[in-house]
C-alpha cells in the first residue's frame, strides 16, 4: 500500500509548539502525535466518489478509520442496500487510503464514537446526510468543532450509476447530450419539488490532476515481480477486489499493472450498454485499490510482445471469466502463453458486473422510491436553510434601519 503523502494544513492540526531543535519535550511530543480521522457511511456500491472522499480525508491527518453501517441501519434510514454489509466491509478495506474499518458503525456520528476510537475529528463530504426523521447526522460533532468537510466528487453518485444501468443506452460512454440521458436526469435525479444539488446527476470531468492524486507514483523496484492483468473492471466491485488480492499474492514483491480497455473495445465484447462506467471513471476506481500499482489507460486487447517487453512483465494473470477472442478471432493471451508466463487465477468469487446490474434491475422500484424520498428530505432542508438565511438578512436590514 502506498502511503498518501499529503498532510493537514496548520489550521487543521494542533499547535505543535516550537519546531527548533532542543524545544521542550512537551512540544516535541505534540509534534509527533498522530492525527486520527473518522469517516463513516453506507459505502453501498462503492465508487471513485467514495474513494476520493477518503483520499481527501486521509490528507487531513495520518490515520484514517472508516465506520461502515449495517444493512439493518441503512434499511431503517434510507432503504435496503444493494450490497450486503460483508461485501461493503471488504470493498472499503480495499481502498488504499483506509487504515482501519469499524464494522456496524452507528448511523448518527457522536462524540462518544470519536472518543471511543481516539479520533481528533470526523470528515464528511459537503452534501447532507439525514436520519429517518430528517435530522443532520453530524449535528453533534459540528457543534463541538470536531467536524471537517471535503469536496463531493462532481459527476458521480450511486443514483447516477443506477440510472445508467436501467437506461440501457450508451450515452455515458462519450457525452451527455443524448436525449435519453437528459430524460434519465429528469426522472432519476429529481425529486417531487425540484432538483437537489446532492442527489442530482451531473457530468464527471476527468483532469490530469485527479489521476495524479489517485496514482501511487511509484516505479517498479529491482526485485519486484511485474504482474499484468487486463479487462474492463467495470463498476469496480468485490469480484474484482478478490481477484486483484489473489493476483497480488502471486509474488513476494508484486507490482500489479492493470490494463483497462477503452469503452468501444469493452462494448465490442460485452455488448448492450457496457461499460456502465467510462474509461476515466474506471481508471480512478482501479487506482484507488490497494493491490494496484499502475494502470494502462486504453490497453490493447491483445497482450502482445510490445506490451510485455515495454513493461518487462514477469507474469500475466486472468480470472475464471470467459476470454473473448480478438477482432481477428485470435487468443489475446497467445503471447504470454507462448512465453509460459500466463496464469489463470481462481479468486473463489464468481460475482460479475452482470450480476450487479441484475440486482439493481430487480430492485428498480425500491431504488426509485428511495431516491425520491431522499431528495424530498434534502429539498426540505434546502428550503429551511433559504428561509433561515432570508430571516437573518431581514433582521440585519431592520437593525441597519434603526
Amino acid at each position: 500500500m502506498i502511503k498518501n503523502g499529503h498532510h493537514a494544513s496548520d489550521d487543521q492540526r494542533e499547535n505543535t509548539g516550537s519546531s527548533k531543535p532542543g524545544g521542550s519535550a512537551c512540544s516535541q511530543e505534540k509534534r509527533k502525535r498522530m492525527v486520527r480521522l473518522w469517516c463513516d457511511g453506507c459505502y453501498d456500491m462503492v465508487h471513485y466518489g467514495h474513494s476520493n472522499q477518503l483520499r481527501q480525508a486521509k490528507a487531513m491527518g495520518d490515520y484514517l478509520i472508516v465506520g461502515v453501517h449495517t444493512d439493518a441501519e441503512i434499511s431503517k434510514h434510507k432503504g435496503p442496500p444493494v450490497f450486503t454489509q460483508e461485501e461493503r466491509y471488504k470493498m472499503v478495506r480495499a481502498i488504499k487510503w483506509v487504515d482501519e474499518i469499524v464494522e456496524g458503525a452507528p448511523y448518527v456520528t457522536t462524540l462518544e464514537t470519536l472518543d471511543k476510537y481516539n479520533c481528533d475529528f470526523c470528515v464528511h463530504g459537503d452534501d447532507i446526510t439525514l436520519t429517518v426523521d430528517g435530522k443532520d447526522t453530524y449535528e453533534e460533532v459540528k457543534c463541538t468543532g470536531r467536524y471537517r468537510e471535503c469536496k463531493r466528487t462532481q459527476g458521480v453518485s450511486t443514483t447516477d450509476l443506477v440510472g445508467r444501468m436501467l437506461l440501457m443506452t450508451k450515452a455515458h460512454h462519450s457525452n451527455m447530450d443524448n436525449p435519453d440521458y437528459q430524460q434519465h436526469t429528469d426522472n432519476f435525479g429529481k425529486g417531487p419539488t425540484g432538483r437537489s444539488p446532492w442527489t442530482g446527476v451531473c457530468q464527471f470531468l476527468q483532469t490530469s490532476q485527479k489521476i495524479i492524486q489517485f496514482a501511487s507514483g511509484q516505479e517498479p523496484q529491482p526485485g519486484d515481480t511485474i504482474i499484468y492483468v487486463a479487462g474492463a473492471f467495470d463498476l469496480f466491485h468485490i469480484g474484482h477486489v478478490d481477484f486483484l488480492e489473489m493476483v497480488y499474492k502471486q509474488a513476494e514483491r508484486p507490482y500489479v499493472i492493470v490494463g483497462l480497455h477503452f469503452d468501444q473495445e469493452v462494448n465490442r465484447y460485452k455488448g448492450k450498454n457496457y461499460p456502465i462506467m467510462n474509461i476515466h471513471e474506471r481508471t480512478l476506481s482501479v487506482l484507488a485499490c490497494r493491490y494496484v500499482s499502475e494502470v494502462v489507460i486504453g490497453a490493447p486487447y491483445a497482450v502482445g510482445k510490445d506490451l510485455l517487453d515495454h513493461f518487462k512483465v514477469d507474469m500475466v494473470c486472468h480470472g475464471k471469466t470467459e476470454v473473448f477472442p480478438d477482432k481477428d478471432g485470435s487468443d489475446p493471451y497467445a503471447e504470454p502463453k507462448k512465453r509460459g508466463i500466463f496464469r489463470t487465477i481462481d479468486s473463489g468469487n464468481n460475482l460479475t458486473t452482470d450480476d450487479i446490474v441484475q440486482r439493481i434491475i430487480e430492485n428498480r422500484l425500491q431504488f426509485e422510491a428511495r431516491n425520491q424520498k431522499k431528495e424530498a428530505k434534502e429539498m426540505a432542508v434546502i428550503e429551511a436553510m433559504k428561509k433561515r438565511e432570508q430571516q437573518e438578512q431581514d433582521e440585519a436590514a431592520a437593525q441597519n434601519v434603526h
